[in-house]
């Protein structure tokens, strides 16, 4: 069944080999240290088959025409953008933060486009290879990861002069039917418990690295693959249960050693042919060009929930009416709307690619996720003013529960004449999750650096925007040209991005 049930998923997790290493120990994926993410990634499932949401969450395949989890669907139109953002953002509201499935389609099509331009510029195989294990994923409504981030070692030296030879995932030899890759890839999201893991480079290559130039897919138990995880989720809740308690996730260094890949598996191989080395730095860009995408409803839904718990805690605190709080509250909506307004600015902007899939426009989309990156700690810092130091200091949950000190810390905790002591209590227990545990403090620096730091989208900005063009304004303006171009800023065309990486490898 192409939408699939979240039993079916977890079905196939219980049957994994356990390669998974927590504190020293090799486990399977069951156990409590997997279940905060399970608990999001069964929201993708479960709304796919609810009514008010299976118009974003669903699709049409372009390969069957089948109905599909949109989470393997490939955009191929304006509207696959913007549903796709929708999406994003409401399952987003439902957990608080992350969904975790964006990685993953935003690999597949990253995917579609660059083996399409490689078949046609190449004449390899990958488009070929890739469109069978589309379906393969579509079929199965498969989970999967991205795993892009090498561990880089010398920032400042490229793979093939690092010290280390592994410090960027390689092939170290190739075999008739499949090749043999070796080293890691960290800041790994949900690798633990995704069906498959889809490896991509993480940055441009030159002629000699043609070894790292290196992109296939292979299930997350695949022999030689360790998942040295980090598990992270809220302190569990004994007498209040909600959703914002069961949320979690696990983050991996995703180890290759020696990892044997079938060549029905491989959709990138530099050794085999150094053509295609070019294209590493395209697949990388292309895969965190629709991540941000991904961001500008993710980082939207982010945004509102902070802004939801500022205006709530506001509110039970008594000081809603303050203009000052009125100011702040509004910032974080703005900030929302406007990344938001990016995302969607940049599906009607986007360009139909010679593979078919539909792109959105670099530019805006970049915009967006920047500005959502560097207001981050901001729309945090706003939320911990408006709740002020008792989120800091909330008693235990037990002693809410307690016989001895029960009525006296629901007696104290209130605030608000017309707020109940237990809701009161749970809202500040909500706000001591965002703001104060070890696993929000992980979500801020995420929505720094997911998808790329604020430097990231500046750079690609600036690699794409026509600075020229817009210096004939201030030309014509101070008298040194005396005519002025017509100036808009035209969408930037496959053929034009594809040669940006080409000149960039040069």
């Amino acid at each position: 069944m192409p939408v699939g049930t979240y039993k079916n998923y977890v079905d196939r997790l219980k049957k994994m080999k356990p390669n998974v290493y927590i504190n020293g120990k090799k486990v399977d994926r069951t156990g409590d240290w997997i279940n905060g993410g399970l608990y999001v990634i069964k929201q993708t499932f479960d709304c796919a088959h609810n009514p008010a949401y299976e118009e974003v969450c669903t699709a049409t395949s372009h390969l069957t025409g089948e109905k599909i989890n949109r989470y393997t669907h490939i955009h191929q139109s304006m509207d696959d953008l913007l549903k796709k953002q929708r999406m994003t953002r409401l399952l987003c509201h439902r957990v608080g933060g992350c969904i975790q499935r964006c990685m993953g389609n935003d690999a597949l099509n990253a995917l579609a486009v660059v083996t399409y331009d490689m078949d046609e510029a190449c004449g390899t195989v990958y488009n070929k290879r890739f469109l069978k294990y589309l379906e393969y994923s579509q079929a199965n409504d498969l989970v999967a990861n991205c795993a892009q981030t090498d561990t880089k070692g010398d920032r400042m030296k490229r793979p093939h002069e690092q010290a280390d030879p592994d410090q960027y995932v390689k092939i170290v030899d190739v075999k008739p039917d499949g090749i043999i890759v070796r080293g890691a890839k960290i800041c790994n999201s949900i690798a633990p418990y995704a069906d498959e893991i889809i490896v991509l480079p993480t940055r441009l290559m030159g002629v000699k690295d043609a070894d790292y130039a290196v992109a296939f897919a292979i299930p997350s138990d695949w022999e030689g693959v360790k998942l040295i995880a980090l598990p992270g989720g809220h302190s569990k809740r004994k007498y209040l249960p909600a959703p914002m308690g069961e949320v979690g996730d696990v983050e991996s260094m995703t180890i290759f050693d020696d990892v044997f890949v079938p060549n029905e598996r491989v959709f990138m191989n530099g050794r085999e042919n150094p053509e295609v080395v070019q294209y590493a730095g395209y697949l990388a860009l292309m895969f965190a060009h629709f991540h941000r995408h991904s961001y500008t409803g993710c980082k939207t839904a982010v945004s509102e929930v902070l802004a939801s718990q500022a205006a709530l805690v506001a509110e039970y605190n008594g000081i809603q009416k303050a203009e000052h709080v009125k100011e702040k509250i509004s910032h974080i909506i703005g900030t929302a709307e406007l990344v938001f307004a990016a995302g969607q600015a940049s599906a009607y902007r986007g360009v139909k690619f010679p593979s078919g899939s539909f792109v959105p426009d670099e530019i805006l989309t970049n915009a967006g996720r920047r500005l959502a990156g560097q207001e981050i700690y901001n729309e945090y810092s706003i939320l911990a003013d408006l709740a002020g130091g008792l989120s800091a200091t909330l008693p235990m949950e037990a002693e809410f529960f307690s016989e001895e000190t029960g009525s006296l810390v629901n007696k104290y905790i209130k605030r608000n004449p017309n707020i109940s002591s237990e809701d009161t209590h749970r809202c500040f227990r909500m706000v001591e999750n965002q703001l104060c545990s070890h696993f929000s403090g992980a979500q801020m620096v995420a929505g720094m650096h997911g998808g790329g730091s604020p430097l990231m989208e500046t750079i690609t900005m600036m690699s794409r925007y026509d600075l020229e063009g817009l210096k004939n304004i201030a030309k014509y303006l101070a008298g040194i040209n005396k005519e002025l171009p017509i100036y808009e800023r035209e969408t930037v065309t496959p053929r034009k991005m594809l040669d940006k990486f080409k000149n960039s490898v040069k």
